[in-house]
């Protein structure tokens, strides 16, 4: 059974809780609308607006207010994972129609186009250094695309089944990867070789990452279980399961890696001090009931858990309260609406993304 603990949530030297942030030109039909309070302006094939600064000092409002800027519309199917680069100035997105872009966070204007992959992609992810990407497509492959060269360097084999997930160290000399083959893959990214296997689960796996000094991997499936492991060793150092067992479609570590953010099937968000094999948090409000949806932490103007929700809606819920401040409405609703949401790592802006009918990406603006 969950325990709702309703503590500051305090860290080792009872501090409160601070989860500090740790190929091609486009000129096809991609394009970016800018958005104001009354109206959408169009701005044409990729036009740009000068966007705000909004890094002014923290105001006295109690609230988020985010409202979007911009509209990008390029992919022709599904969109799968968005991912801001460790910079904040570039957004990567991935979709089943086999490509990921790279947009500029704050303009929208699409910068280029990696294809390669044969089957549609399901997750993208930086390195540290904002060097190099990684994707995980239903090819069973993962490639490494260098943003130098625009073009793709490595190709890592070895999955049996669609690639799911996929996450770098924060050295970017190691990736991490999941899927449906049930697995949990770690790979030497300079050479391109899986150096460990790890039979994680009995279901697919959905969701793989590093903490932040790369000692430990968190790993979640739909077995409903989520898993510590010793990065170096590969051994399982903790299995968390919530009494119902519902399927996990994600987690990930805290930044200051005390706890780990997970969300399930139950249209629940959970909380945990993993150490303590301990549910100190829920979140709940959306509707999260048949796909996997990402959930992540924003941290720049406050301290927030963000969600996208199957009702084709964004949530942001008060980290310590659980109360939530806003539900960010403007995607097309549809039945089972799945809705991608990524936060800044250092402007408070949030990237969202829909699938059906509706395969926009948006991104809104806390000014």
């Amino acid at each position: 059974m969950a325990v709702e603990d309703d503590c500051s949530l305090n860290g080792a030297n009872g501090d409160t809780l601070q989860i500090d942030a740790i190929v091609s030109n486009e000129n096809s039909d991609e394009g970016v609308e800018e958005t104001t309070s009354d109206q959408h302006i169009s701005n044409g094939r990729a036009q740009s607006t000068p966007v705000p600064d909004t890094t002014m000092p923290m105001t006295d409002r109690s609230r988020p207010q985010y409202a979007v800027k911009y509209i990008l519309s390029g992919h022709t199917m599904a969109i799968s994972a968005l991912k801001f680069s460790p910079d904040g100035t570039m957004l990567s997105s991935s979709a089943a129609d086999k490509l990921v872009k790279l947009w500029d966070a704050y303009s929208g204007e699409i910068l280029r186009t990696f294809e390669g992959h044969t089957e549609g992609v399901n997750d993208v992810a930086w390195s540290n250094d904002g060097e190099f990407l990684a994707s995980a497509s239903d090819d069973k492959s993962i490639i490494l695309w260098s943003l130098e060269t625009n073009s793709a360097v490595k190709t890592l084999l070895g999955h049996t089944n669609f690639v799911f997930c996929v996450n770098f160290n924060p050295r970017s000399n190691l990736l991490v990867t999941g899927g449906y083959d049930e697995t949990v893959r770690v790979w030497d990214v300079a050479r391109g070789k899986s150096l460990k296997v790890l039979p994680a689960h009995s279901d697919p796996v959905t969701a793989v990452s590093f903490n932040h000094d790369g000692t430990l991997i968190v790993s979640c499936a739909m077995d409903g279980l989520i898993r510590i492991w010793d990065a170096e060793s590969g051994q399982c150092l903790k299995t968390i399961v919530d009494d119902d067992n519902p399927i996990c479609s994600h987690v990930k570590f805290s930044p200051n890696s005390k706890f780990i953010l997970s969300a399930t099937q139950d249209s629940t968000i959970r909380l945990w001090d993993y150490q303590k094999t301990r549910c100190v948090k829920t979140y709940t409000g959306h509707t999260n009931r048949t796909y996997c949806l990402f959930t992540c932490f924003s941290t720049t103007r406050g301290l927030y858990v963000v969600s996208g929700s199957e009702d084709a809606k964004i949530y942001v819920w008060d980290l310590q309260s659980r109360e939530v401040l806003q539900v960010l409405e403007g995607h097309r609703a549809c039945p089972y609406t799945e809705l991608a949401a990524q936060t800044h790592p250092t402007r408070s802006i949030i990237a969202s993304a829909s699938m059906e009918k509706d395969l926009t990406i948006r991104l809104w603006y806390d000014e």
